[in-house]
């Protein structure tokens, strides 16, 4: 027969065991649902991304790149609206007057 001193370890044994399975059940399944939630989060940006990617803020319509004196801009192929990158109308600032000049006299066509 089981002593009562016996029994008591046993249940300690039991509830300390427990307890570390429990966090350790809980620590993984924090960690998948961290996981799942980043995997969610990395595919609506890239369907937000395919769904908006080179289309036109103003109409939705496709954007065309076009190259103008190294500077790429993006041209709608609808209401000819113009957009540009981070970066790109500070490069065409930093250009001498002369050449800015002529940069927007072949965008706009002139």
């Amino acid at each position: 027969m089981i002593d009562e001193q016996s029994r008591k370890r046993e249940d300690e044994w039991f509830t300390k065991n427990e307890r570390k399975f429990l966090e350790e059940a809980k620590a993984a399944r924090e960690k998948r649902e961290k996981e799942r939630a980043a995997h969610e989060k990395a595919a609506e940006r890239k369907r937000l991304k395919d769904l908006h990617f080179m289309k036109c803020p103003k109409c939705g319509h496709d954007l065309k790149a076009e190259h103008f004196s190294g500077v790429e801009i993006d041209r709608c192929t609808f209401c000819e609206g113009l957009w540009m990158d981070a970066g790109e109308i500070e490069e065409i600032f930093l250009r001498r007057i002369e050449e800015r000049k002529g940069l927007f006299r072949k965008i706009l066509g002139i």
